[in-house]
């Protein structure tokens, strides 16, 4: 049904304006005919310019002697009996609703109707259609939702006033071909003729509404193909047909309607899209879903840069999903089930991050799910099933809140018990070592634990090795293996990265980077409110990627900070203000910045608490004394790295937010230190 753009429902004033009815004492010229079991009186003052009602009974004769009433009200109640001849009469009148009621009679005996003010009428029966030729201030038809039962009337639509803009009989059970009659209505801005019986082909004729801006034709029983006149309608917005028979190729000259924001297809027997459509730059929603187009997903999708709604579903496309769908942000909505999709799932859908609702069930889709995908944190509909997926299902972001349904189907999956997958096999074979090519690397991404990243083989496979630090005897394990790979030489060996490598500046500068888009990217600076470690991501190259946004603000340029009644952050990182007086800033991921930087550096703290006597910060502690090696060829330059990043990380975690420094001053200081380290060591890992 085409989106609604009279206003509907309004109260009796909104009513009023939207007419055009001054409202100046508006209390001495409304009445209510009564409700609930009073029913409707006829005891009704003169003067009455807007009536209403939530009653029951008759509508009363007396209506027709109000000769000022303007807007009569009276839909979506309990009321029987006939419809007073005389309502027609009242000249002043500029708006009838008489839907959804219990009527009873017919309105055909009416035919000398005089409403020459009558803007708006909805009302239930065809046949009335012919009675509404004098209205020729109406501007609006509304007979949708009513079982009319015939076919539309030929003479009668091409008698109605020129001065119509709305045409609305959706779901009237109406048949019969389009009237090309239609056309004489020249200031139409909205057909919409959704959900009937309505057979033959869509007239050529219809080219010359040359003001309108919705079409809906879809659920009825239209043939043929799309006839180019359509894309003569410049002004057009919204054009739905879909659930029809019509056939053949959409046709090449809808790129001339740039006006188009919303287009249904669906369900139809179209077989192909011509190139010219992709230049279609600013539509926002798209509905192919049928059963007959074929052939792969054009590149000159990725032209779609503003699409909210894609659904391709039940055709034949086949090959790969293109890599410009990844590039489409403002996507919400993207299915692609039921088709012949091959290739894996596009690691870039993580950057879809307005996404809330993902179908790619049904087709032949091979590989592991991107761990990508846990960065969409607004999406809601995931249904991953009957493909050829494999590897471990994801638990982080929106994950956690999936079920078995959304991964059925795929045999080579595997995860949690609760996903009715088999458990991820976690060993590793002693005979997979043998001829391999073995990493090590060190990921400190929490407080809580740490990981051994060992590649393995061609195939790069992973084991994962987890130290609960919380745990003493966990550090003095963990040092001695780190000593012994320390003191290895190999070129088939990496060294451990060091607390102040190249490695380790380049995920403080990715972490700052994203900080500073946060901050400055946006019209309003966006709060993380939740940087720690373990909200710290690292993908394949080793670059990091800041996660978890459920708890982020957004605040306006002229408000630089906000209060939150209920802390949610992790305490361990919360700056001050954010714990004493629940004040949001971006200074305060500022300082969770700081102490997640002094946290590289002394591994074997405890949680802090500010609360009671004693309390202390993370920049009180002690640094390790073992952090740099005298011995080490390059201790001087690391000496200095390590006193430049501390002093940056007191410099984030003054205790006055106001005097801390901003996230691009962070990310400045810290390529600077990278550049010195660079220049004076040689780095090579």
């Amino acid at each position: 049904m085409l989106r609604e753009h009279a206003v509907a429902g309004e109260q009796a004033e909104d009513m009023l304006q939207v007419l055009g009815v001054p409202t100046a004492g508006l209390e001495d010229t409304c009445q209510d005919l009564g409700g609930g079991e009073r029913g409707v009186g006829p005891n009704l003052p003169d003067g009455i310019r807007y009536m209403e009602t939530d009653g029951s009974g008759e509508i009363p004769l007396e209506i027709g002697n109000l000769q000022n009433l303007e807007v009569l009200d009276l839909g979506q109640n309990k009321l029987i009996g006939t419809v007073p001849a005389a309502i027609f009469n009242v000249s002043t009148l500029k708006f009838i609703e008489l839907q959804d009621n219990s009527l009873s009679g017919s309105l055909s005996s009416i035919t000398d109707v005089r409403l020459p003010n009558l803007e708006k009428l909805h009302l239930w029966e065809l046949s009335f259609l012919s009675s509404l030729s004098n209205c020729k201030s109406l501007t609006l038809i509304d007979l949708s939702n009513n079982p009319l039962d015939g076919i539309l009337p030929k003479t009668s639509i091409g008698n109605l006033s020129h001065s119509l803009k709305d045409f609305k009989m959706h779901n009237c059970n109406v048949s019969g071909g389009i009237p090309e009659e239609i056309s004489r209505l020249t200031n139409l801005t909205t057909i919409d003729l959704g959900g009937n019986k309505l057979n033959g082909s869509i007239p050529i004729t219809l080219s010359k509404l040359q003001k309108l801006q919705g079409l809906g034709l879809e659920d009825n029983k239209l043939e043929g193909s799309i006839p180019d006149s359509i894309c003569r309608l410049t002004e057009l917005y919204d054009l739905e047909l879909g659930g029809n028979k019509l056939f053949g190729s959409i046709p090449a000259c809808f790129s001339n309607l740039a006006s188009l924001r919303i287009l249904s297809l669906g369900s139809n027997e179209l077989t192909s899209i011509p190139l010219t459509f992709w230049n279609l730059n600013d539509i926002l929603y798209l509905n192919f879903s049928s059963k007959f187009f074929t052939a792969p997903l054009p590149l000159e999708i990725g032209n779609l840069k503003v699409l909210v709604g894609m659904d391709f579903s039940m055709n034949n496309f086949s090959g790969v999903i293109p890599t410009k769908i990844g590039g489409l942000n403002n996507l919400e909505y993207l299915f692609l089930g039921y088709n012949k999709l091959q290739g894996s799932i596009l690691d870039s859908f993580g950057d879809l991050i307005s996404l809330k609702s993902l179908n790619l069930s049904n087709n032949n889709l091979s590989g592991a799910i991107p761990a990508s995908l846990e960065k969409l944190s607004y999406l809601e509909d995931l249904n991953l099933s009957f493909n050829k997926l494999e590897g471990e299902i994801l638990m982080g972001g929106s994950f956690g809140n999936f079920s078995a349904e959304s991964f059925e189907g795929n045999e080579l999956l595997c995860g949690s018990p609760n996903l009715q997958v088999p458990p991820c096999k976690t060993s590793i074979h002693r005979t997979s070592w043998k001829n391999s090519l073995l990493l090590g690397i060190v990921l400190p991404l929490s407080t809580i634990f740490m990981i051994v990243v060992i590649l393995l083989g061609d195939e790069m496979e992973v084991a994962v090795k987890v130290f609960n630090l919380q745990c003493g005897r966990a550090f003095k394990s963990f040092d001695v293996e780190c000593e012994i790979m320390k003191s290895i030489r190999h070129r088939n060996l990496i060294k451990v990265i060091s607390s102040c490598s190249n490695e380790e500046l380049n995920i403080m500068i990715d972490v700052a980077s994203a900080l500073e888009y946060l901050h400055f990217g946006h019209s309003a600076p966006i709060i993380h409110c939740d940087l720690k470690p373990s909200n710290v991501l690292l993908d394949d190259n080793m670059v990091a990627h800041l996660s978890d946004f459920s708890i982020t603000k957004l605040l306006t340029r002229e408000d630089q900070s906000m209060t939150q009644t209920q802390t949610f952050a992790t305490i361990v990182y919360m700056a001050p203000e954010y714990g004493r007086e629940g004040r949001v800033s971006a200074n305060g991921d500022v300082y969770s910045f700081g102490d997640y930087v002094n946290g590289n550096f002394y591994w074997g703290r405890t949680h802090r608490w500010r609360g009671g006597s004693g309390a202390m910060t993370l920049k009180q502690w002690v640094v390790d004394v073992n952090l740099l090696s005298q011995e080490d060829v390059h201790f001087v330059a690391k000496e200095q790295c390590v006193s430049f990043v501390f002093n940056l990380a007191m410099a984030c975690t003054v205790e006055s937010p106001e005097q801390r420094i901003n996230a691009k001053e962070i990310v400045t200081m810290l390529l600077k230190i990278r550049g010195s380290l660079l220049r004076n060591c040689d780095l090579n890992y």
